[in-house]
């Protein structure tokens, strides 16, 4: 049997919990109480498993409250009856935790898994199944190991079944196995989930861009190809026009319909085109926008908050990188360029964005043509204004051409590469304090470690599973991997460190109490809490004393009073907090004013300066006009002068016969 490892401690699927049951005691009927768990836990270790077992196989207790005479009954009515409506998966993960932290090598004692073949009725495809000593079962996956990348068939209690729901490996990437015809190998594509169903759009596949959509149901684990009609110009204009295939773009789920948003295409246009796919007609029709439409551009990241999608950087049809910011709203289909303040992220493709408490939006990484980038930017989305908060934790390397998705106020990344290599580590970030861990990490040339995949999350039945495909890591992928982020790790990061100084007045004034009261979680009229049930070092508790459950209630009151005051002073830590934020914004709203005036002043001196230039030129064209005028006058007096000297001349030499009739004495030339 293989030894139990981190991601399988908390499990909170049956097969494990049956086994720890089991073992705990608790194997009978859901009703039944059992004599063994009682003198295996002779403290308020056996209340909790006792409640923790009745809420995961029966429900919340409905039944009515035992007499006071009885205090064996009521201690264990009063730890069942305080889960109130807690989910039965969370009553199994805490029941195996429990019994973990009593005895942890519980496991190496419960008989090894019998193994035997069945048929899948409905698909008709013989499976093999995993049987526990109760008869739970769970099918056959393939896991991909964190050590070499490879793709492992399960032997052990580590696995899974080919429905996304009962996946039962936690923090590691599996390969499930899928049907259908697969697309084709691409990256650079678009991805988005609509009813349990990831369709993939557009992509590129050896420099060639691609147009068709795929479709894989999450359920079945099934591909298929969705047949396209011919896009129109406009919902007016039913004009058909060729959906031109594109690599860069962002798929977005938009009333239960798709919005593919801007992209590289082979001949782009001058701006961004959005286009939206039908769930009904099942066609593609191009949408008409107005305002300050943006440049065309591919590599960018558009995320939905609200009704509005916001668009960041990507690079444009002359491999020109930019950090411009731009808003749609889907209402109106209006574009809005938005000339936020503080310091932008600098010019880049290929990163992701996410939105936290629909008032933050977060960018990460991407890269320029020489390098990529690891820095974290947050743009405040209410006054529009760009900072750099100090991260915390695991500071993740630079990297270009990785996927994001977001579950509750976790972050997780995974894939891209530094124009070196594949990034190995699965990331997440808790986006309330701004810290990071690392989830998993691979090794090899697996899809996992690719640029330009995708992740999405698909949400069934409670449980968040990330989904991702595709990707180029020196080939092509149309494989399908898939992990299950156990609770643990999506709260290590809250858990483990304090809000940072400068991160807290980044984020909402509500989410600081929150935390701290999720942190200390308290609940009225006797009720297990789950900090009290994660305490191993609480005394032991007689159960058939009715005096020592008093002491349990008034130590647990006592320290339900600790834990409000600690909350009290939080809250006016926060009041204080909301405060200091009015002033600074109240500084910002002044210096922005200012700033605004000397833009005014700066214009105006501009101006007059622009003036003064004109004047200079045209005073510069009179001068040169004067100059030309001097030269026509000089040039006229001397064609005077020499006229003047030949009419005298002539006048001279006018002598001869006119002369002597004239009675004009001889010159001296004609006596000679």
């Amino acid at each position: 049997m293989a030894t139990m490892t981190r991601a399988s401690s908390g499990l909170a699927y049956p097969d494990r919990f049956y086994a720890a049951a089991s073992y705990a005691g608790f194997g009978g009927s859901p009703t039944s109480s059992s004599k063994a768990a009682i003198s295996r836990f002779q403290n308020d270790v056996a209340l909790l498993l006792y409640g923790l077992h009745q809420q995961a196989t029966v429900g919340p207790c409905n039944i009515p409250k035992p007499r006071a005479w009885n205090p064996v009954e009521h201690s264990k009515w009063t730890s069942w009856h305080g889960l109130g409506n807690m989910a039965s998966t969370e009553a199994m993960r805490l029941f195996v935790k429990i019994l973990e932290e009593e005895d942890p090598a519980w496991y190496s004692r419960v008989p090894e898994f019998i193994v035997e073949p069945v048929v899948d009725v409905e698909m008709n495809n013989p499976k093999t199944k995993s049987v526990t000593p109760n008869g739970h079962s769970s099918p056959k996956q393939r896991i991909v190991s964190p050590k070499n990348g490879s793709v492992l068939e399960p032997h052990d209690k580590d696995v899974v079944s080919d429905c996304l729901v009962s996946v039962d490996v936690y923090d590691q990437w599996v390969a499930p196995s899928v049907s259908g015809q697969p697309p084709r190998a691409r990256y650079e594509h678009g991805a988005a989930i609509i009813q349990e169903k990831m369709y993939i759009f557009g992509g590129n596949h050896n420099g060639r861009y691609l147009n068709d959509l795929q479709v894989l149901d999450l359920r079945s684990l099934t591909w298929s190809k969705v047949e396209m009609k011919a896009a129109v110009e406009t919902l007016e204009s039913p004009s058909p026009t060729r959906l031109a295939p594109c690599a860069g773009n962002s798929l977005i789920a938009w009333k239960n319909n798709l919005l593919c948003v801007a992209g590289h295409t082979k001949d782009p246009s001058e701006s961004v085109t959005v286009l939206e796919f039908d769930m009904q007609t099942w066609t593609w029709s191009k949408l008409k926008t107005n305002g300050k439409i943006p440049v065309s551009r591919g590599g960018q990241t558009v995320t939905l908050v609200g009704t509005s999608l916001v668009m960041f950087g990507g690079e444009d049809a002359k491999r020109s990188l930019l950090s411009d910011l731009h808003i749609l709203d889907l209402e109106t289909m209006t574009w809005d360029e938005i000339d936020a303040v503080g310091v932008p992220p600098s010019p880049r493709a290929d990163h992701v964005a996410a939105v936290h408490a629909e008032r933050y939006l977060l960018i990460f990484g991407g890269g320029s043509h020489a390098t990529c980038f690891n820095d974290l930017h947050v743009l405040d989305l209410q006054s529009m204004e760009w900072s750099r908060p100090k991260q915390q934790g695991d500071v993740p390397t630079a990297r270009a051409g990785h996927a994001g998705a977001t579950v509750g106020e976790n972050w997780f990344i995974a894939g891209g590469g530094d124009n070196k290599s594949g990034v190995s580590e699965t990331i997440v970030l808790n986006m309330s304090t701004l810290v990071w861990s690392v989830v998993t990490t691979v090794k090899g040339r697996v899809p996992i470690a690719s640029e330009g995949l995708s992740l999405v999350v698909s949400s069934c039945k409670g449980e968040d599973i990330l989904v991702s495909f595709g990707g180029y890591n020196g080939r092509y992928s149309n494989e399908v991997h898939v992990i299950k982020p156990s609770h643990k790790s999506a709260l290590n990061s809250k858990i483990e460190r304090p809000v940072p100084d400068d991160v807290v007045a980044l984020l909402p004034m509500e989410n600081v109490a929150r935390d701290v009261q999720s942190e200390f979680e308290t609940v009225q009229d006797g009720k297990i809490r789950e900090i009290v049930m994660d305490n191993a070092d609480s005394e032991p508790v007689n159960i058939g004393s009715e005096e020592t459950s008093e002491q349990l209630i008034a130590s647990l009151k006592a320290e339900k009073e600790e834990l409000e005051a600690a909350l009290s002073k939080e809250q006016v830590y926060s009041v204080q907090l909301k405060q200091e934020l009015a002033g600074a914004e109240t500084r910002n709203t002044d210096l922005t004013k200012e700033l605004q005036s000397v833009r005014g002043q700066l214009a105006a001196e501009q101006s007059r300066c622009f003036k003064l230039e004109v004047d200079v030129a045209e005073l510069r064209q009179k001068l040169q006009n004067m100059e030309t005028l001097q030269k026509e006058v000089e040039l006229l007096q001397r064609q005077k002068a020499a006229s003047e000297q030949a009419a005298l001349k002539q006048k001279q030499s006018s002598g001869g016969v006119w002369g002597w009739l004239a009675g004009a004495p001889p010159s001296q030339n004609d006596d000679a």
